[in-house]
């Protein structure tokens, strides 16, 4: 099994229009893919810096004296990318969530397949778990999370039963926090729901859309004019702060004008993609990706 099918490979790498002598980032390593196709676009002047916050990724460094892989959150991506000595780039990639590797891996606690113990981390080093989630917050964040990250509408209900059930015995494994939620789960919305319920648990460990905002902000400063922004998501709450921050460089709120009614916005925005049919068919995991690339003004 390969560690991860990179999503719209040609349409993200292809949207870079890599200069063959330019500096890149592939802000989410994983398996690779990614950037094993942007290495194949470089002379050997070009560069490429690739981060990873999973010590699992470690494991698929690339062995070519142009590329550098940084064990680190792509949050920090100006603060290494100085410690490298670099002030600009000509492109950006990020293929955001989970990959198949994480997914697949039942240790990692990121799948509603596996009797696994509450993890989620992603990286591994952080005291944040999904079992420290769901046995320590109270039960007002508990439904707030599952309501903003998971879109639950019965977030409220979902949450006292967690507290109720976590009261008599510690909920500690995905099996037992599905026993738990048992009554909430009819048979043929089952599998979505509870993939409703992970996702919101998993972006509260991992701190998913602060870092996304993080890294979202910094990516106009770290771009060259004319560089690219090439942006994976998987699902709504990604992709919205993605297109409104590509739009008008905010997540919300409209940019000011000047007296002349101009507005002076970072990125030039381009078209949405998504993927084939046939990609679909061949890879799953493609089937919600959307993908956004953006160039700096």
């Amino acid at each position: 099994m390969s560690y991860h099918n990179p999503v719209l490979l040609f349409e993200s790498v292809g949207g870079l229009d890599i200069v063959p002598n330019g500096v890149y980032v592939d802000v989410t390593f994983g398996g690779g893919g990614h950037s094993r196709e942007i290495l194949k676009r470089l002379d050997a002047d070009g560069k490429l810096f690739a981060f990873d916050q999973d010590e699992d990724a470690l494991k698929n460094i690339i062995d070519d004296d142009r590329f550098t892989l940084i064990h680190e959150n792509f949050r920090y991506l100006k603060r290494f990318l100085r410690l490298y000595g670099v002030q600009k780039v000509d492109g950006i990639l990020a293929d955001l969530g989970v990959s198949s590797h994480q997914f697949d891996k039942a240790s990692r606690g990121f799948s509603t397949r596996f009797d696994a113990e509450l993890d989620m981390r992603m990286f591994r080093g952080s005291k944040k778990t999904a079992e420290h989630v769901i046995n320590k917050y109270s039960e007002e964040r508990l439904s707030d999370i599952l309501f903003l990250y998971g879109d639950l509408r019965n977030s409220r209900a979902l949450a006292k039963q967690i507290i109720e059930s976590r009261s008599e015995t510690a909920i500690r494994t995905s099996f037992q926090l599905k026993e738990v939620l048992q009554k909430f789960l009819p048979k043929s919305k089952e599998h979505k729901i509870l993939a409703q319920i992970f996702q919101a648990i998993r972006i509260e460990v991992n701190e998913e859309l602060e870092a996304l905002k993080e890294f979202l902000m910094q990516t106009e400063d770290v771009l060259r004019p004319g560089g690219k922004l090439s942006v994976i998501s998987y699902h709504s709450l990604e992709d919205r702060l993605v297109k409104r921050y590509m739009r008008s460089g905010l997540f919300k709120g409209e940019p000011e004008k000047d007296f002349y009614g101009n507005v002076e916005v970072p990125f030039k925005k381009g078209k949405l993609i998504t993927p084939s049919v046939e990609e679909i068919k061949e890879n799953n995991r493609a089937r919600s990706a959307k993908l956004r690339i953006a160039t700096k003004l």
